[in-house]
């Protein structure tokens, strides 16, 4: 008799949180579902998911880093090369791992697995996490049906919208239950209103530098701040006397106590962000990263809409807007509360077994349920 599930699953994604945290969170799925499974997840060498992936007790293979050139430049002359190298390793992990399923989420890695798995006659399933499809999910859209988005507005073939596939420990959130214990964590005490500062993994320089300049006149006003100033880009406030503390660290590997901590938060607008304040209720001014084709702003877009954030354009962001805009916003209460609302009402939580479920789906249609090998009759060339 075959199995209810795959037996084994390769995860391409990579470079960023953005790809990496929906990854290990349909990994942690999968293997919920079935403790059996082989989860395998193909990155790169230098990207986020090199540190990442193992942490969470997966495997890791990789392929070599293959930009995709938008402009004519030295590295689209060397594309085809690169890609039939990349191509040649994601087919060798695809055999190692006897994968019956490939799971892209986007990024450099995942063009090169979706050409290999359609050489290997596997599916290919799909999740897409920005409002914006990148570039690698508009090409693999063209070769598979099983196509998730994190948005409903965004366009790609076959497209089903889901949400974002989040980690249990923010899907499962209860801020009001964990913020003693996210206060403490962080160092912060309970008597203040609180902001979350954040520009993602990497950091946000203009952030960090308007809040570095106003975090004396945060703490006279009876704000504290938890500023995750990004690795390399840590700063200590120049502060004195009494005051709300302002607590900077250079990244949180807690981030569901840093929410549960949290009143409000100033963060970028990556997809991956805006789902998980969303997901957990919290209120947001978002700040899009001015660069690319514009997707941190389309992502926002709903819950800004919806009452639940604001907007401030990146280079709007200084200390004065501090001062004239923030300050007012986080002592009122009676405001905060209805944008956590609205924001609770526009997030989802259950992403990841959708996403789950979409693989076994594709897994049982593609008629390879019993199982396939390297070489095996369902390989293809």
């Amino acid at each position: 008799m075959a199995p209810d599930t795959p037996t084994s699953v390769l995860l391409a994604g990579g470079g960023t949180a953005g790809h990496v945290s929906p990854l290990l969170a349909l990994a942690d799925c999968l293997r919920r579902r079935n403790p059996d499974i082989i989860v395998t997840a193909l990155g790169t060498e230098t990207g986020l998911e090199s540190r990442l992936v193992p942490e969470r007790g997966y495997p890791l293979l990789t392929v070599p880093k293959v930009p995709l050139p938008r402009r004519p430049s030295a590295d689209l002359l060397r594309l085809p090369t690169s890609l039939r190298t990349a191509v040649a390793a994601a087919e060798r992990a695809i055999d190692q791992t006897q994968a019956q399923v490939v799971v892209g989420f986007g990024g450099y890695v995942s063009t090169p697995a979706y050409i290999a798995a359609r050489r290997r006659g596997i599916p290919v399933v799909i999740h897409e996490q920005n409002a914006r499809p990148g570039l690698a999910n508009r090409l693999g859209a063209r070769i598979t049906r099983y196509v998730a988005t994190t948005f409903a507005s965004t366009s790609l073939p076959h497209a089903t919208a889901i949400g974002m596939p989040l980690r249990r420990e923010i899907s499962g959130l209860d801020r009001g239950a964990s913020r003693v214990e996210g206060l403490a964590h962080f160092g912060l005490e309970d008597h203040w209103p609180t902001v979350l500062v954040t520009g993602g993994s990497l950091g946000a320089q203009r952030l960090n530098s308007a809040f570095s300049a106003r975090a004396g006149a945060l703490r006279a006003a009876g704000v504290q701040v938890l500023h995750l100033t990004g690795a390399g880009k840590e700063f200590v406030p120049e502060v004195t006397g009494p005051g709300a503390p302002y607590v900077t660290v250079p990244y949180a590997d807690r981030m569901d106590l840093a929410y549960a901590a949290a009143d409000l938060v100033v963060a970028r607008a990556g997809a991956n962000t805006v789902c998980e304040l969303t997901a957990v209720g919290l209120p947001a001014v978002y700040v899009p990263l001015p660069i690319g084709n514009g997707e941190q702003r389309f992502n926002a877009a709903d819950v800004v809409a919806a009452g639940g954030g604001v907007i401030v354009d990146d280079a709007a962001l200084s200390p004065d807007w501090i001062d004239t805009t923030l300050l007012p916003l986080v002592i009122d209460a009676d405001r905060l509360d209805a944008m956590a609302e609205a924001s609770a009402a526009s997030g989802t939580r259950g992403a990841d077994e959708a996403l789950a479920d979409l693989v076994v789906r594709a897994w049982h249609e593609s008629g390879n349920t019993s199982g396939r090998g390297p070489g095996g009759s369902g390989t293809t060339r």
